[in-house]
């Protein structure tokens, strides 16, 4: 058999599925400082990154016996990473949603009454949870556009879905929270951070 080295991506793949450990050190070889460059350019965090690489190619071989790929062994585990990457990202953003003590400033509403300001801060939270309890991919689209401030064509880009799975994914965001919101506050407080929701798209 020729070495491991010498061989291609999917018949180092083809190996792996049959629990060959020599074809999963090639390929881990082969990819990981590709792999870590993506991900420490998002996360800013070496460490984290490391992590985040670690967990893809755990994954990966607890996963052999099941995985078909779709496209390239290259693409597989890239997508992984930047899936990867965004959970993080989507975990970090929460943590620091909870630190802090003033979710938005006050010329968002243009109110500063105590009593407008803690309804504010009741319904920014209540966003926070609806977006947490969407779907996965409705989460990431919903965080890349309205948090980062990415075009609907950079995030199909991103998360290699049609620029209208994006559109949908939006939409479907956006209902949600109109939803949950006007259970629990007065219709001009909620219009306000609506339409500044809809002006960030």
């Amino acid at each position: 058999m020729a070495a491991r080295v010498d061989l291609t991506d999917n018949a180092l793949f083809a190996l792996l599925k049959e629990g060959d450990q020599q074809a999963f050190t090639e390929i881990f070889g082969r990819y990981w400082d590709k792999l870590l460059a993506v991900a420490v350019n998002r996360l800013d965090d070496e460490q984290e990154a490391e992590e985040c690489v670690q967990d893809v190619f755990v994954s990966f071989w607890q996963r052999r016996e099941e995985l078909v790929l779709k496209h390239n062994l290259s693409t597989y585990l890239w997508t992984a990473v930047k899936y990867q990457v965004l959970n993080r990202l989507d975990k970090r953003y929460a943590k620091r949603k909870l630190k802090t003590t003033e979710l938005r400033d006050d010329n968002v509403i243009g109110l500063h009454s105590p009593e407008v300001y803690l309804l504010e801060k009741e319904l920014m939270a209540r966003i926070e949870v609806t977006v947490q309890e969407l779907p996965e991919k409705c989460r990431m689209v919903y965080r890349l556009s309205r948090e980062e401030g990415k075009t609907n064509p950079e995030i199909a880009a991103e998360l290699d879905i049609a620029e209208k799975t994006v559109e949908g994914h939006l939409t479907r965001a956006l209902r949600d929270i109109r939803t949950h919101l006007t259970s629990i506050g007065p219709a001009f407080l909620i219009t306000q951070i609506l339409e500044e929701l809809h002006r960030k798209g």
